[in-house]
């Protein structure tokens, strides 16, 4: 039987991004929690965000990685689209599980490299973490992600981004001309900011992390020393810090503005055989439940290739993916 949202108890919202919000569900039988992410159909083809939103959702189905906020459940009804995934801390790009283990999440904008097509020319993402590359409508690789976790690094430990602004202009100026500065008042060791002044190279061949030896070469640096990756990878190390799970961790906002502002709050949807949405949604994002893999896979392997096929021939156009707007 396929997932439907009245399988679900709708709990507190936890998130909310462009055209969708994050709250916490919990299965009516077997009470496991998840993270539901929804997204109005209507918001969604609006933003033109349509090749997105059916990119992610395959991605997310061919991804299996512990460090990765895995899909347990896609579906859809009359006026959004569903995916479940398993319940973490905060609704951002890296969360932390009821242990401390960091995932990765949100794959909207993600892409895949083919050696037919090694490399990508458009601009999508949050401008903060962009490469210089990226920015300057160069053709980039994998190094623009050794660049984001540069800056992502720089904020776990000083509090503040590397590059700022008081505008998009002045933030793209900085990330292109400015020198990279440690503030003062945090000490780190040389090991560390040698990691970061290497990930922050505004050369992508001087980038740590570059090329087919990049990721041992950062593995292997004095900065890490002791570091037992396959420990972290299997998800066996002790984090340094455990989420307490009975304090909650969102914004109340996010609630209040559903409860008062909102004029369609979520419920359930029953689908009507005369959708209003696109054929392009109603036919392609494709159920799926995780339980039956191995069994019988939600999404068959001819549907799947079609779709991926579909997909990059639409990434690959002249006109390249949709353009996000950008905040600092």
């Amino acid at each position: 039987k396929k997932a439907e949202l009245r399988h679900f108890y709708l709990q507190r919202v936890i998130g909310k991004g462009a055209f969708g919000k994050v709250r916490m569900v919990q299965h009516k039988i077997d009470r496991s929690e998840y993270a539901l992410k929804y997204i109005s159909k209507s918001k969604c083809i609006e933003l033109n965000a349509v090749r997105n939103i059916l990119t992610e959702r395959v991605i997310l189905e061919l991804l299996d990685h512990p460090l990765i906020v895995n899909l347990r459940y896609a579906f859809q009804d009359e006026e959004n689209l569903f995916m479940l995934h398993s319940y973490d801390i905060k609704p951002d790009n890296v969360l932390l599980d009821h242990r401390g283990h960091a995932h990765l999440s949100d794959f909207n904008i993600a892409t895949q490299l083919t050696p037919q097509k090694p490399y990508r020319q458009n601009r999508a993402g949050s401008l903060a973490y962009m490469a210089p590359e990226i920015l300057l409508k160069q053709k980039y690789t994998t190094d623009v992600d050794w660049w984001s976790l540069g800056i992502t690094t720089f904020e776990l430990l000083f509090g503040q981004r590397p590059f700022g602004g008081d505008s998009n202009e002045k933030v793209q100026e900085s990330i292109l001309h400015d020198p990279l500065q440690f503030p003062e008042k945090i000490q780190v060791s040389v090991e560390c900011r040698q990691v970061i002044q290497g990930l922050l190279a505004k050369r992508p061949k001087d980038r740590l992390g570059h090329g087919k030896e990049g990721l041992q070469k950062l593995k292997s640096h004095p900065w890490f020393q002791g570091l037992d990756w396959e420990q972290l990878e299997s998800k066996k190390a002790q984090p340094p810090f455990i989420p307490n799970k009975d304090v909650p961790n969102y914004d109340a906002v996010h609630e209040l503005e559903e409860l008062l502002f909102e004029e369609e709050p979520l419920r359930v949807h029953p689908r009507s055989k005369d959708s209003t949405a696109t054929m392009e949604i109603d036919t392609k994002f494709l159920p799926y439940d995780h339980t039956k893999q191995g069994k019988a896979s939600a999404l068959e392997p001819n549907k799947t290739n079609l779709i991926r096929r579909k997909i990059d021939q639409a990434k690959y156009n002249a006109h390249g993916y949709y353009e996000l707007d950008h905040q600092l």
